[in-house]
């Protein structure tokens, strides 16, 4: 039996990669059981570096983050490999004794084998957020777009927040390159997914820390579309000041500027009372259009970045329980 004694006690079984040269991994949790993608070699360096799940946090070894697909895989090839060897060893056991004599009896054993053990082959899942963790710089990729880093749990928050940042920038450099409605379409949109970006991250950097917060209901709550009212609410659930890391001139310009995303996805950029009432914004007149300059957006980007680093420095240290 020397096919089947070579395999040994132990069978290495390569896992494939996706074309991206990412493994897809899932969370062992059985409430949570998501699943990821990541790319080993990238990250962190060291024997029994643990993973993390980046949707719950559940923490372990990464022999505890196979996929049921990939377990399945595994175990046919296993299969394949043990009954490959098996096969080949009583093939050698094959004889054809030919009669002998005119009475003679012939005997002969001739192995006739099945139909082979199938593979059960797999494709990793298209997912849609791929990044590199900017503190660790581990390759992955995720559902939905925040996460915790699978290799040392840092939130991607403040990292999303300056990407989604950045593509409202360049927004504003596309406008400059047109002219008339187009233009005025960019540098609208480019106010509108700056206020979006700051929304969502603020959203689940409290999220991420509600363990900490006085009110947990409270903390799933809260929405940073209304800065005044997000200022509010930092302040009586953990004690901190959102303006803290700007100027005051900056902060009436995010406050403008927030209000004015509020006209324009639900007034179709007509000014109304409540903009009026809100801002103190004397500049406009109820009934027209409200305003919105490209400088006007390139300092709200570099403010709302601003008001990202600062929320992040003053929140307590995240939680992934």
């Amino acid at each position: 039996m020397d096919n089947l004694r070579r395999l040994g006690n132990n069978i290495s079984i390569p896992i494939p990669t996706d074309e991206d040269g990412l493994t897809g991994r899932e969370c062992p949790e059985p409430s949570c059981e998501g699943y990821f993608k990541v790319q080993f070699g990238t990250g962190l360096k060291g024997e029994n570096v643990p993973c993390h799940c980046p949707y719950c946090g559940h923490t372990a070894g990464h022999d505890h983050f196979w996929t049921k697909e990939q377990l399945e895989y595994a175990q046919s090839v296993a299969i394949r490999k043990i009954t490959d060897a098996m096969v080949a060893d009583l093939k050698t056991l094959e004889f054809d004794h030919k009669p002998r004599g005119p009475f003679g009896i012939g005997i002969s054993m001739k192995l006739q084998p099945g139909t082979p053990q199938p593979i059960r082959y797999y494709r990793e899942k298209q997912l849609e957020t791929t990044l590199d963790c900017e503190v660790c710089t581990l390759r992955y990729a995720v559902y939905g777009a925040f996460a915790f880093c699978p290799d040392c749990g840092t939130h991607n928050s403040q990292q999303i927040l300056s990407m989604n940042l950045e593509l409202a920038r360049k927004e504003l450099l596309l406008a400059d390159s047109q002219s008339g409605d187009l233009q005025r379409h960019l540098i609208e949109d480019a106010l509108e997914n700056a206020v979006s970006a700051f929304d969502g991250f603020g959203r689940e950097a409290v999220k991420s820390r509600k363990a900490s917060a006085k009110n947990l209901t409270a903390a799933d709550d809260i929405s940073f579309q209304n800065l005044e009212k997000a200022r509010k609410r930092l302040s009586d659930l953990f004690g901190i000041d959102l303006t803290s890391s700007v100027s005051t001139d900056d902060w009436d310009l995010a406050l403008r500027a927030f209000q004015k995303r509020h006209v324009l996805a639900h007034r179709m950029g007509i000014v109304d009372q409540r903009y009026i009432d809100e801002t103190g914004d004397v500049t406009v007149i109820a009934g027209r259009r409200v305003p919105v300059s490209r400088d006007e957006v390139e300092r709200l980007i570099a403010v709302v970045r601003a008001l990202g680093t600062g929320l992040v420095k003053a929140l307590p240290t995240v939680s992934r329980s």
